[in-house]
């Protein structure tokens, strides 16, 4: 009597849980991404992946109906560069965890430091966003390259895509390791005491000739961290008696063999020439990312098929002499030379920004459909992840936001939204704190 009655406790708890994430939506317009608008279609999800989607979807019996009708649903946002659930307030250290000691630390994951609780991930998911990538090495100015010195590691750690919903990072992740993230050496002139502090006359620059030496020393290192890795790997493949693990090594084989590429922030032109370079000589794959400007590489790029993950467009240039809107124009000069790119924000405060970036860029040139392939199909198949999510189709994780227009449009809600399949609150402390004022007398 106890076994049956465990039994039948048992398939009913896996039958709820099942409904959780096993639904149909019907009535809506479809927008695929990978394929036309499909007006008054149904998405069918099953166990967490999408089943059906098209005009005649007939739910299975005891399937949880959803009404779409004057909805849209959409595949979920990835935004491709971000510090969220790393970094809680950016003023305190003890609440961001984005940085490490070392020039050179591919073996630190920043998976395992990303906090499930972090007040950022639902402010991030309220406009549509489902998955980031993390930044181990931060982001913001330090992150495009202009940090200098060995307080400032070179190879930073592993960038992973994580989903934002779940208990535990472990729940939370969709790729583990979905690059290396290396900052690319520059040639700068000013101490980097000084750039970290924002006080350019408070302590002296170097001169071109110390600012050179002290780069090709660094670039000098990366060779040697490359061959040193070279040697451990080919001392594993032939079973070297007495061989001792090496962790930092170890990370750097799956780069080595080209299944993992290096994440390079590279941000000029000069530095992107340089780090393409570098690739070449060293045989690996990378993605470019942070780029303030394509200059002469576009050719080059394009030709190598690197892709490129692109900073913010709602920002005012680095350089001086730089056009005011060279930001905004970046994306379709990059679309235009035929490179693949996707959207960053690399921050947690405006991770949130993520559509408005990309809308951003159409209103200065870039294709409409473009800029949504950017923070969704582009941004998986740049990840490695693009027969699982980015797009509504059939046999992909349902991450999914309906919405009620142009999730790019700031006016636009996000009425709903799923990752796996599961509905995912979307209540944040921007919605506690709009009720709360709201409401009061």
């Amino acid at each position: 009597m106890k076994t049956v009655l465990t039994t039948f406790v048992l398939a009913t708890s896996f039958a709820l849980a099942a409904a959780n994430d096993t639904f149909l939506i019907r009535n809506i317009t479809v927008h695929p991404v990978t394929g036309p608008k499909l007006d008054n279609a149904s998405v069918l999800v099953m166990d967490g992946k999408i089943s059906e989607v098209g005009a005649k979807v007939n739910a299975p019996k005891g399937v949880k109906i959803i009404e779409g009708k004057g909805l849209h649903v959409y595949p979920g946002m990835i935004n491709s560069a971000t510090e969220v659930g790393m970094s809680e307030i950016g003023s305190i250290r003890e609440t961001s965890d984005t940085g490490e000691l070392g020039e050179f630390n591919p073996q630190l994951r920043s998976s395992i430091a990303v906090n499930p609780s972090s007040e950022h991930i639902p402010v991030t998911r309220a406009n549509g966003i489902t998955a980031v990538i993390t930044l181990p090495g931060g982001g913001s100015t330090e992150n495009r390259g202009f940090a200098f010195g060995a307080l400032n590691p070179i190879i930073v750690g592993q960038s992973a895509l994580m989903h934002l919903d779940g208990w535990t990072w472990e729940e939370m992740e969709l790729k583990r390791t979905a690059a290396i993230q290396m900052k690319f050496p520059v040639i700068q002139m000013m101490s980097a005491r000084a750039m970290m502090m924002d006080l350019p006359g408070a302590f002296p620059r170097n001169t071109f000739a110390e600012a050179k030496k002290s780069y090709e020393r660094r670039l000098q290192a990366m060779h040697e961290f490359f061959e040193q890795a070279r040697r451990y790997q080919k001392s594993k493949e032939s079973n070297q008696p007495g061989l001792r693990r090496d962790l930092k090594f170890e990370a750097m084989i799956p780069v080595l063999e080209g299944k993992v590429p290096l994440m390079v922030v590279a941000p000029r032109n000069r530095t992107i020439r340089d780090a393409i370079e570098f690739s070449q000589k060293e045989k690996i794959k990378i993605i470019l990312a942070g780029l303030d400007e394509l200059g002469e590489n576009g050719p080059k790029i394009k030709e190598l098929g690197i892709p490129v993950i692109l900073g913010e467009t709602l920002a005012l240039p680095t350089a001086e002499d730089d056009p005011y809107d060279s930001n905004a124009t970046l994306p379709g000069q990059l679309y235009k030379a035929g490179i693949k790119f996707a959207f960053g924000t690399f921050d947690t405060q405006f991770a949130r920004n993520l559509p408005y970036q990309a809308a951003t860029a159409v209103a200065y040139g870039l294709p409409y459909e473009e800029a949504l392939k950017a923070v969704t199909i582009n941004a998986a198949e740049i990840w490695g992840v693009a027969g699982e999510v980015g797009s509504i189709d059939k046999g992909k994780w349902a991450d999914l936001i309906v919405t009620d227009g142009d999730p790019l449009e700031t006016n636009t809600q996000i009425k709903q939204m799923f990752i796996k399949g599961k509905a995912v609150d979307l209540t944040s402390r921007h919605t506690k704190l709009f009720d709360k004022y709201m409401s009061r007398q």
